[in-house]
């Protein structure tokens, strides 16, 4: 078992690191402090993160930034109708030697790197995007029945239009599960949007320089695992995942009311990770509830479904796990046993 001491020492010398990345990121993709933070948190837990926004609002430089800044050798695939699963995997071709002889020949395709942006991912078909599944899992891909090992530390940013629905497939339930986080672009506030147009519309940009390897990567990644958590973090994680499952017994009538189908275990395991990573972004040692009730929506939206019901009223998510995460704060437990 390693010293405490140690154990803090290399947390903040990893919390450094981390301010000096953000500050990178941030001079090519001005403001929206919490997307790079969620996006950072996804990358320090070994995770994939879905990105939903209009066009125009900076998801594609901001992967491009992060392959950059976190030493990943990144690939982009622009996912249309017609792409194929072979046009994400790789295939085999046959070769002719000189001599006449013939052989199959493995020609990796894009998958095959460290950082991959999924750009509008789903127009393609579920076909193609169930080329994805396995790769996300894993981290392995099986092409004419030989299992093919991807790069360590392999990551896949997402990206999704929430308003262009013609002509796209929704991902399915199993895969929006395979999705550590949902990060939500919203449009800039004026004074950010300002900053962009000054720093975008000159003769030269900003550019990012690289803050990591990919081998510093994962050795973030394991001692983020090695962070301490307490065990009121953990009853509440508990307390928020199986909040939300209408079948138990326990669940509040609102939610039984709203929620077709709810969290999973890999929810949790999801919570579990990222409320260390908000931690060490906030430089803090350990986790709290508050890191819990923060990371509640872009952990959990994806991974529950509203009743007919409930999307006819215009009911949301984002209000329904906002408001069960707040009941369940032990300030609020308190009042209402008072």
């Amino acid at each position: 078992m390693s010293d405490p001491a140690d154990l803090v020492t290399e947390i903040e010398a990893l919390e450094a690191k981390l301010a000096e990345a953000r500050a990178s990121i941030t001079r090519r993709f001005i403001g929206q402090e919490r997307v790079v933070d969620l996006t950072l948190a996804a990358l320090l837990c070994g995770g994939h993160a879905l990105l939903i926004g209009l066009p125009g609002l900076g998801k594609t430089r901001l992967v491009e930034t992060l392959s950059t800044v976190m030493g990943l050798d990144g690939n982009r695939i622009q996912f249309t109708p017609d792409l194929m699963p072979a046009d994400i995997l790789g295939s085999e071709v046959l070769d002719t030697a000189p001599d006449g002889s013939r052989a199959f020949r493995f020609v990796p395709g894009p998958i095959f790197c460290q950082l991959l942006m999924a750009d509008e991912i789903n127009r393609a078909s579920p076909r193609t995007q169930s080329a994805l599944l396995q790769a996300m899992q894993e981290r392995t891909v099986t092409v004419a029945g030989e299992d093919r090992a991807l790069e360590a530390p392999f990551h896949v940013l997402a990206t999704q239009n929430p308003i262009e629905q013609e002509g796209t497939y929704p991902l399915p339930e199993a895969q929006l599960d395979r999705f550590l986080v949902q990060i939500d672009v919203e449009y800039p506030d004026r004074a950010t949007e300002r900053d962009i147009l000054l720093a975008t519309t000159g003769v030269t940009e900003d550019e990012a320089h690289a803050v990591f390897t990919a081998d510093e990567l994962i050795a973030a990644q394991t001692l983020l695992r090695r962070m301490p958590v307490g065990d009121s973090v953990v009853e509440m994680i508990l307390d928020l995942v199986r909040a939300f499952r209408p079948e138990e017994a326990d669940v509040s009538d609102r939610v039984a009311e709203t929620v077709s189908w709810g969290p999973g275990p890999r929810a949790a395991q999801a919570l579990m990770m990222t409320v260390r990573a908000r931690a060490l972004l906030q430089g803090r040692l350990a986790p709290n509830v508050d890191d819990v009730i923060d990371m509640a929506q872009p952990v959990l939206s994806h991974r529950m479904a509203l009743t007919f019901a409930a999307r006819a009223r215009g009911d949301s998510l984002a209000g329904l796990i906002r408001d069960t995460a707040a009941s369940l704060t032990p300030t609020a437990q308190a009042g209402a046993a008072a």
